[in-house]
């Protein structure tokens, strides 16, 4: 009976079996391969969609315009306060310029303030101010300006700025500021004023 058994036991099947055995095992090796291609390239989309949704940061040096209007509040001159409405006469001026930004944290404005003052029921282009002067940028759209500052009318000086962005849209940045302007010369005493200014700068 044992010698029938084994005379009936195809030699052949042996390496079927071995072949359906190695399938198993290429089969087991093949599937982490393929695993972790597939896990790699959902990776790498996921990558690509942080990297994409990520804010892009922007280039330097950066050139950005802006134009405001700028109202003198308050002028100190020989120890005696003038406001800007007194005696039936008002100025207002439009600062235009342009800023340099060469990073987050730094850049140079070249501003041009043509002054227009209104008395007696008349009005006139009284001045013309040229005051070019370094960003200090800050967090929160935060920024200090050192001016210098030359006028037609003989005047120079110096005025810090303090500049702060309160809204912010694709197109431009609204902006408010309050500044010291300090004159001397052309025969007048020295005097500080205070001033306030509104405008927008172009993205």
């Amino acid at each position: 009976m044992k010698k029938h058994l084994l005379s009936n036991r195809n030699p052949r099947s042996f390496p079927l079996v071995w072949q359906c055995l190695l399938t198993v095992i290429f089969t087991g090796l093949l599937m982490p391969t393929a695993l972790l291609a597939q896990a790699t390239s959902t990776d790498s989309t996921k990558t690509q969609t942080i990297y994409s949704a990520a804010p892009v940061k922007p280039q330097y040096p950066r050139v950005v315009g802006y134009v405001s209007f700028i109202l003198p509040l308050e002028t100190l001159s020989g120890g005696k306060f003038t406001p800007n409405f007194s005696d039936h006469t008002s100025t207002i001026g439009f600062p235009i310029g342009v800023n340099v930004l060469y990073s987050d944290h730094f850049g140079f404005s070249y501003e041009f303030t043509p002054t227009i003052k209104a008395s007696g029921g008349t009005s006139k282009m009284s001045n013309l101010l040229f005051d070019p002067g370094t960003m200090f940028r800050f967090d929160h759209g935060f920024t200090i300006i050192t001016r210098l500052a030359f006028e037609t009318s003989g005047r120079y000086g110096f005025t810090p700025v303090f500049n702060q962005v309160y809204a912010r849209t694709k197109a431009v940045n609204y902006f408010v500021a309050l500044s010291l302007p300090t004159r001397y010369g052309n025969s007048a005493p020295s005097s500080i004023g205070l001033n306030l200014q509104i405008g927008f700068i172009f993205n």
